[in-house]
């Protein structure tokens, strides 16, 4: 078949069959999140109160995934109503911002200081970007071994989740929201799993069990 000849074949090919898939724009993505940034934070870092989770770093499918939920109204979220419907947020829009965020890479650390060359505006940037997750009260090496035996075949073995499969991390999360998203998956407000929901994975956990956990868990982007 001719170039001519296939040209016209496309044009009266029914829009279905046709691939409607747009590659990521990254910029695009950034300007979206100053919207979330009002609550997730200028970098995706979330708030150390635990009442936004961080979102940067976290697998770009995973994120495009809690949108989808937010939007069709699968995962109740009150603080979200009002940003995700198909109008303002369609699926380009979700890829988008989910592909940015997933890209923002956040030290654990400050720099070391560096006194011959100090430039405050440039260490108060650094400082902003920073985020270590506060140590929680709890027996760490039993929640190492709880979570290496429990969680790390999903999660990955230190809970830097897993890209390719989405997902998410819990390391460099903190530690507040991920108390707060358990109970919600206990009181049944919140799957654990949409695509392979199991009601019983975490209330076989005891609160203690839990808190070993989340012990471990701050201690790992020390």
């Amino acid at each position: 078949m001719n170039k001519a000849a296939m040209k016209l074949l496309i044009l009266f090919l029914p829009l279905g069959m046709i691939s409607t898939a747009q590659a990521v724009d990254l910029e695009n993505g950034e300007e979206i999140n100053e919207l979330c940034a009002g609550c997730h934070g200028e970098y995706g870092e979330g708030d150390k109160n635990g009442d936004y989770p961080r979102l940067s770093g976290q697998p770009e499918s995973f994120i495009s995934k809690q949108m989808h939920l937010f939007r069709d109204r699968k995962r109740p979220n009150l603080p979200m109503l009002e940003y995700v419907d198909e109008r303002q947020f369609p699926d380009q829009e979700i890829a988008d911002v989910s592909a940015y965020l997933a890209q923002v890479e956040l030290p654990t650390k400050l720099p070391p200081f560096d006194e011959e060359n100090f430039d405050p505006l440039k260490r108060l940037l650094e400082a902003k970007r920073v985020v270590n997750i506060p140590r929680m009260p709890g027996d760490i090496e039993a929640g190492r071994k709880r979570y290496k035996r429990e969680c790390r075949s999903c999660h990955g073995s230190e809970g830097w989740g897993d890209h390719e499969k989405g997902v998410p991390m819990l390391a460099g999360q903190y530690s507040v929201y991920l108390q707060r998203q358990v109970k919600k998956y206990l009181d049944k407000h919140r799957i654990h799993d949409p695509e392979s929901p199991d009601d019983e994975l975490l209330a076989a956990f005891t609160a203690q069990e839990l808190d070993e956990i989340w012990a471990y868990l701050s201690t790992v982007d020390d």
